[in-house]
């Protein structure tokens, strides 16, 4: 039975003890309230009443499934999935078939992969308390053994499986705390562990074996817009850069996979283009094929199958996933069906070379694996998550607008319209993504259609400058000194809710994760007087300190963003713009959300900013994990942030503005 679920029944039964004796002695009964667990920190958020418990409960019980391996011999694959407080590892051995529990750790584990030409085992991750020092771990299907496969400290990948299915190489931070250096293990045997090369910077990764396994293709990851490939010798570590820079204009290289003999890759970058399109690199003569030049969208994955004949790879466009197939010898596409509007994640193809392997999700369906046969175009369902037995199939699709920016420049986001039985204005509730390089694509919203169906609040996530899926020059709008402008993009946004006929811009309330938290103090404390509170997740508070605090493995690659606090005038700079030293205009509530083990934004940025608001006697919620990281992970903590912010909701939204 699930922590929670017992936690509830515990509740319960004290309530009914409780009420009993109260009866008795003829006291008048007092309402139950939820306590929060011991990992939590709560300060400034009134009591949890059962009864909201139990009114929003359906919308915190949806589920969903990632695909996670296909079998390499079965047709059979491992999800991801949660049926208690955290995503575990399943195996699904047929269609909509049952889903069968592997793991079972307090820590939710990821990224599982068969075993590649067996599949008598498979390897996954799992950190601790949301602290992203992943360490790997080999599943033995026999015994259901688990053994330490990486050091058990250091921050390692996952890595990936060489073409043979021995050897796996992955990056770990073990030498200097910061570097990913590149190593290679062969999981059966763990003392085979060994160090390939040393290597700077933590943005290394392995991307493909060699069909022979001679050489290695990694990447190196400088910022969303500079990355460049490089190949390994996998037995003497010895490196050649594949793509050397040219020229002032930095290219990115985003994804890329050996061809099928050997003598080329097919990869996907912006060089001399706006989009991420896809290419073949020539090894010998190092010239590159466009294939996708008539598609002015960024190709964002992609994967050859196991013959070397189909390549599938995936378009975003305007936000919403295509599906593509290319005949690696004609280089023309073939047509799949139509898939559902959405998103499609983690395209795989099983050894079979037929089946296709990938994860759908749309504004009306939680994530599912699915599979597509390429010599029917058959779409085939794997599985069917819960819905808390509520109908999907009316939750509001999501509506592409825009508006002008303050320097004439169109901005676009998403707006989720509440049912037509709530009449009026409605309220608004502003949601900026994290990165700042992501994107908000139109997704099933979750436990967020509460907002929508229940509250008759619009939800609006807007796609600011600095995102990306516009385009390489759209992606840098923001960096360094033009920061505070992507700020000014909500400004505009502010007023085109004023605009609309349907929203009320006299109630909107912004929130949002990380580079989002910061997003939402900055237009708190920028535009404190036209909203009624801002709700920051894991936010950054001070450029500054955050620079200085953020785990070593990621702290240059975030100055290539937010420019380098080491420099006096961009530490000026950095200072002057930090949420934290403009306290002084936010006037309207806020609620701050944070994770002590979170590596990324550490907990210094949330507890700076409280204990400085709280100053201007203005209401300040805090609510912070012990056990999480960047963002709360496990079911318990998440279902109280969620009630605690349907509580703030309905506090400072949902009332008339005064």
């Amino acid at each position: 039975m699930c922590v929670l679920l017992m936690r509830f029944v515990q509740i319960v039964l004290a309530v009914i003890l409780t009420t009993v004796f109260s009866l008795a002695v003829m006291e008048p009964i007092q309402a139950a309230n939820l306590v929060p667990n011991e990992n939590l920190v709560v300060e400034g958020i009134p009591e949890i009443p059962l009864s909201l418990v139990e009114t929003v409960k359906r919308y915190t019980e949806f589920r969903s499934a990632l695909m996670a391996s296909w079998h390499p011999v079965k047709r059979e694959l491992l999800i991801s999935t949660r049926f208690c407080n955290n995503a575990q590892v399943h195996v699904v051995r047929s269609p909509l078939g049952s889903r069968k529990q592997l793991t079972f750790f307090t820590e939710p584990p990821s990224g599982a992969t068969y075993q590649p030409t067996q599949g008598d085992y498979f390897v996954f991750s799992r950190d601790t308390g949301g602290n992203e020092f992943d360490q790997n771990y080999r599943y033995d299907l026999a015994t259901g053994d688990i053994t330490l496969l990486t050091d058990g400290k250091s921050k390692n990948s996952r890595g990936i499986w060489s073409s043979a299915g021995d050897r796996m190489a992955y990056t770990s931070t073990r030498r200097t705390g910061k570097d990913a250096d590149l190593y290679i293990i062969a999981p059966r045997n763990p003392k085979s562990d060994r160090r390939l090369a040393m290597v700077e910077g933590g943005g290394w990764s392995p991307l493909d074996w060699s069909p022979d396994d001679r050489r290695l293709l990694v990447q190196q990851y400088i910022s969303a817009s500079e990355s460049y490939l490089w190949l390994f010798d996998t037995k003497t570590g010895e490196r050649t850069l594949l793509t050397p820079k040219r020229g002032n204009e930095p290219v990115a290289y985003e994804g890329a996979v050996f061809s099928q003999d050997g003598k080329g890759l097919y990869l996907v970058s912006d060089r001399e283009s706006e989009f991420q399109r896809l290419a073949y690199f020539d090894l010998a003569s190092k010239r590159y094929a466009y294939l996708t030049s008539q598609i002015k969208w960024d190709v964002e994955d992609l994967d050859l199958s196991d013959d070397g004949k189909l390549l599938a790879f995936v378009t975003n466009e305007d936000g919403v996933s295509v599906l593509h197939l290319l005949d690696t010898k004609t280089r023309k596409q073939k047509k799949p069906p139509k898939l559902p509007n959405g998103l499609i994640y983690g395209i795989q193809w099983h050894r079979n070379n037929r089946d296709l392997g990938l994860t759908l999700i749309s504004a009306r369906s939680t994530a599912d694996a699915y599979s597509l046969d390429v010599t029917t175009n058959r779409l085939t369902r794997w599985t069917e998550s819960e819905t808390g037995g509520i109908n999907t199939s009316s939750f509001s699709e999501a509506e592409l607008v825009r508006w002008k920016s303050f320097d004439g420049k169109t901005i676009s986001g998403f707006l989720y319209r509440p049912p037509q039985k709530f009449t009026g204005k409605r309220p608004v509730m502003i949601d900026i993504h994290g990165g700042p390089e992501s994107q908000f694509r139109p997704v099933f919203l979750g436990r967020q259609n509460f907002f929508l169906n229940e509250l008759g609040i619009a939800l609006l996530f807007p796609n600011v400058r600095g995102s990306s899926g516009y385009g390489k020059t759209f992606l840098k709008l923001d960096n360094g000194f033009q920061r505070e402008d992507s700020v000014k993009d909500i400004g505009a946004l502010l007023d085109w809710i004023a605009q609309q006929p349907d929203l009320d811009a006299s109630r909107i309330l912004v929130t949002g994760g990380s580079y989002g938290g910061y997003m939402s103090l900055a237009v708190a404390t920028n535009y404190s007087d036209r909203i009624q509170g801002a709700i920051d997740i894991v936010g950054i508070s001070n450029f500054v300190s955050f620079l200085e605090r953020t785990e070593g493995y990621r702290r240059d690659l975030r100055r290539v963003e937010y420019g380098d606090e080491r420099d006096p005038k961009m530490r000026e700079f950095l200072l002057k713009i930090s949420p934290v030293n403009n306290t002084g205009t936010i006037k309207k509530p806020l609620f701050v959300i944070h994770g002590k083990n979170d590596p990324r934004v550490p907990l210094n940025e949330a507890e700076q900013i409280v204990a400085t608001v709280r100053k201007n006697g203005v209401p300040v919620w805090y609510l912070m994990a012990n056990d999480e990281g960047h963002g709360f992970a496990k079911k318990a903590n998440a279902d109280f942030q969620f009630y605690a912010t349907v509580m703030f909701i309905r506090e400072f939204l949902l009332k008339e503005a005064g």
